[in-house]
């Protein structure tokens, strides 16, 4: 993609810098206000040695400083690399040598954290945030404008199969998810985003991107909290919250009989589809419930369904913004409505690429469009449904879990010799995953979780673990994830 984009930040603060950035408890800052802390930050980070395209991992939690180390490695034209806290120290370990990171910053809190990772992998400095601001200013050349093809920001995303693969988020890729986004949401002068979704996922990330894009205030929150977040939205200063499932189902049981302030005009939300009865109990309330789907590889939602098709077309994800494309295929061929197949995307906001990975890059992305894996069919007017989600994915609390990765971790233990994985419902997350093992010589359910706990974040573990005699294979050999739900003993 060819083309310019001027520094974000850097454009907001000098078109409007007397206009809200962001809010946290009870502190705000303008968009200039914003920009000043930036210019600071960036040059202690400038003192640390590193420069202009190189990789710098950030361990944070929704806080201030988060989003002014996010914007002070874009100052220096420095790729931000995503890290997820859930994760083990080993996990994150991989993310940084796939990256060639050699700086992490991280929290006062994850010191800990940050010790087993250097443990682990030497090679990398790790800084607190409180050691970056002891650090002295060192002057380094701003960016004043960036290629659109220039990398932003890394996120892993596991696949179904192998290692997790950095995806390549450039500034374009943000540019034109912000622009697909107001082209669907509208914007408005007073528009305010509450963001208590992680930083570290692209529902949060995006938005950032958007606040400066847009000139419009973040209130950010470092925890979600049904009962304080329904306040804020009851008080008139948020039009917008990204949210999944399960936050909603929160929001809502807290809420009673109360109702949101009228200028709240759109809840975004995304983690799969939503619940027939949940989406009623929002029209019910006058919630606008926009249902969505994306990804990390199209730097948020590239489908989305608009509050008044919620109802007529329940289980939709609804259809593309205006910048994207989208198509069904199978063997080839584009299908026809109603028949499943792999869903298919194109537009500006769909990544370059997999950092390091040639042959997962051929099989994605084929004569400009994005092979996601999931399946889904379109109906006669257009509108997508997703049938499978990569297959097997399985989606709890919003997060992805991919069953290969629980599977080759229990695979390692010396008694495992088959392992499958599948998710069931549950009422809170959505899903859950379980395991389903061959063993000899037997071992306990419990010292299985403990090994698993030990190796994968807190999500992933397997909530169950049952003992089979053998494991539902097709002809070739290959696991049969769907069959194993009927492996669950009876009653």
């Amino acid at each position: 993609m060819n083309g310019m984009i001027p520094n974000l930040l850097k454009q907001r603060a000098f078109l409007t810098p007397k206009r809200k950035a962001l809010l946290f408890e009870n502190k705000e800052w303008s968009f200039l206000d914003l920009y000043k802390e930036v210019e600071i930050y960036a040059k202690k980070i400038a003192s640390l040695g590193v420069k202009r395209k190189d990789s710098v991992a950030i361990l944070l939690a929704n806080r201030p400083h988060t989003v002014i180390i996010i914007h002070a490695l874009q100052q220096l034209g420095i790729t931000s690399v995503f890290l997820n806290h859930r994760l083990t120290a080993s996990e994150m370990v991989f993310q940084l040598k796939d990256s060639q990171t050699s700086l992490v910053i991280g929290e006062k809190e994850l010191e800990n954290k940050l010790a087993e990772i250097h443990e682990i992998y030497p090679n990398v400095v790790s800084k607190t945030v409180e050691e970056v601001q002891q650090q002295k200013e060192e002057n380094y050349p701003f960016i004043n404008e960036y290629l659109m093809d220039d990398v932003c920001s890394i996120m892993y995303t596991s696949g179904t199969t192998g290692n997790p693969k950095g995806v390549l988020q450039t500034y374009g890729n943000h540019w034109w998810s912000a622009i697909g986004s107001a082209l669907n949401l509208g914007l408005g002068e007073d528009d305010g985003w509450l963001c208590a979704v992680p930083l570290f996922h692209i529902s949060g990330l995006s938005i950032l991107m958007r606040s400066v894009i847009y000139g419009m205030p973040v209130y950010l929150y470092e925890h979600f909290n049904e009962k304080i977040i329904n306040e804020k939205l009851q008080s008139g200063s948020v039009t917008i919250m990204s949210v999944v499932s399960t936050m909603l189902h929160r929001l809502l049981d807290d809420l009673k009989e109360s109702r949101y302030h009228e200028r709240f005009r759109c809840m975004l939300l995304g983690g799969g589809p939503a619940a027939k009865s949940l989406l009623e109990a929002c029209l019910d309330k006058n919630i606008p419930v926009f249902q969505s789907y994306g990804m990390t590889e199209t730097s948020s939602q590239i489908v989305t369904l608009s509050p008044e098709d919620s109802l007529l077309k329940i289980g939709s994800a609804g259809k593309p913004l205006f910048p994207s494309q989208l198509k069904i295929m199978s063997e080839g061929k584009q299908l026809d409505a109603n028949q499943p197949g792999e869903i298919i995307v194109k537009g500006p906001n769909i990544t370059i690429g997999y950092l390091n990975r040639s042959e997962a890059n051929r099989e994605h992305f084929k004569n400009g469009w994005f092979f996601t894996g999931d399946i889904g069919y379109v109906d006669e007017e257009g509108y997508l449904f997703v049938l499978d989600r990569r297959s097997d994915l399985i989606i709890s609390g919003g997060e992805n879990i991919y069953p290969a990765e629980i599977e080759e971790v229990l695979l390692s233990h010396p008694n495992v010799l088959e392992a499958g994985i599948t998710g069931i419902e549950h009422s809170l997350w959505g899903q859950i995953p379980i395991g389903f093992v061959v063993c000899k010589p037997f071992i306990e359910e419990a010292e299985l979780i403990t090994y698993c706990q030990e190796r994968l974040a807190k999500y992933k573990i397997p909530n169950r673990i049952y003992f089979v005699d053998e494991l539902p294979r097709n002809a070739s050999n290959k696991l049969l994830r769907r069959k194993l739900k009927e492996l669950i003993p009876k009653g």
